[in-house]
């Protein structure tokens, strides 16, 4: 930190504005690390004095109250473990995360809706931000794909573990006869690039479209052509971006993930060079799921790659995935 700190004082800081901007973040990042590992501190001292209080005092009430304190000091420090795991190159970055249904109709678009909300609901516990860039609701039901920003520190770090498909056993409710389906869902996670990344986009090479605006969003929606959808030719990725009223703030925030998801396509390409086929690669192809959510005939969610299983389905719809995260992380320490 104080190293950076003398950066910013340096007076041809701002010569250079993308790398100025760049620092500051990373100091940012670097003060809000140090000022969580010093309210912990605190935290676990302040908890002992309490502790010897009530061992002393040997009051009832007291001792529900620091037995409740150490649980969520546990819990607090359990997530603490899982940031010393983060050192990827973008483990720090906010996180895009995009959710297609797979084939099966009604049932593969509420199996994505169910995603969404698991996410959404993970997110809301860790304290991250989520914004909604890109919304094709179901033909009856459900969400065909969606398109989320995550940010919060480690937000990438976190979600990377999700990247992959992800597959639903149970008996639909769209099914009058009470069938059992399995349906699938893709999730694809990319970091969003700071300034001190570039990845060349040749305009040439791009087909921007306009449209109107689909599903709520108050007035403003379905009057004017604001959402944005590019086409990168060469290799046929599609982004969209309808949440802004501003067709350049749309369009702005597309090119940022097409970046995102060329970078990443790049980085695939020169793994596949250098080692074959990674793992997250073949999580991507179909019928090679990383995590399998059955409710029927049995309850039981597990991933296929750490094995790390539960049977409390309810409580990881309700976006309890930490510990199939840490698994996962413990796995790329072995």
């Amino acid at each position: 930190m104080e190293q950076l700190e003398r950066q910013t004082l340096a007076p041809d800081f701002w010569n250079d504005a993308d790398q100025a901007r760049v620092v500051q973040k990373e100091l940012g990042q670097i003060q809000d690390q140090i000022n969580d590992w010093e309210g912990r501190w605190k935290e676990v001292e302040d908890t002992e004095l309490f502790l010897e209080m009530v061992i002393e005092e040997k009051d009832p009430d007291l001792e529900l109250e620091i037995a409740e304190k150490i649980v969520v000091l546990s819990e607090d420090l359990a997530m603490a473990e899982l940031e010393c795991m983060f050192n990827g190159e973008h483990d720090k970055s906010n996180a895009i995360v995009a959710i297609h249904a797979g084939a099966g109709g009604t049932e593969a678009q509420d199996w994505t809706e169910m995603l969404l909300r698991m996410y959404l609901r993970w997110a809301e516990a860790r304290g991250f931000k989520t914004n909604i860039l890109d919304y094709l609701a179901g033909d009856e039901a459900g969400v065909k794909s969606v398109t989320v920003m995550f940010s919060g520190r480690f937000a990438y770090g976190y979600l990377r573990s999700e990247l992959g498909i992800h597959r639903l056993v149970r008996i639909s409710p769209f099914d009058a006869s009470g069938r059992r389906h399995t349906s699938f869902a893709s999730v694809m996670v990319m970091p969003e690039l700071d300034d001190s990344i570039k990845v060349d986009i040749d305009e040439k090479d791009l087909r921007v479209d306009t449209y109107r605006s689909s599903g709520a969003g108050g007035q403003h929606v379905n009057k004017t052509d604001s959402a944005i959808r590019i086409t990168h030719l060469p290799t046929g990725i599609v982004v969209q971006c309808q949440n802004e009223r501003s067709q350049h703030r749309n369009k702005d925030t597309a090119m940022k993930m097409l970046a995102a998801q060329l970078y990443e396509l790049e980085k695939q390409k020169k793994a596949e060079e250098q080692e074959g086929l990674s793992g997250d690669k073949k999580g991507i192809s179909w019928g090679s799921q990383i995590r399998s959510y059955v409710m029927q005939p049995y309850r039981m969610v597990k991933d296929h790659r750490t094995d790390h299983e539960t049977g409390n389905v309810d409580a990881v719809m309700d976006g309890n995935l930490d510990p199939f995260i840490k698994a996962y992380l413990l796995l790329g320490k072995n």
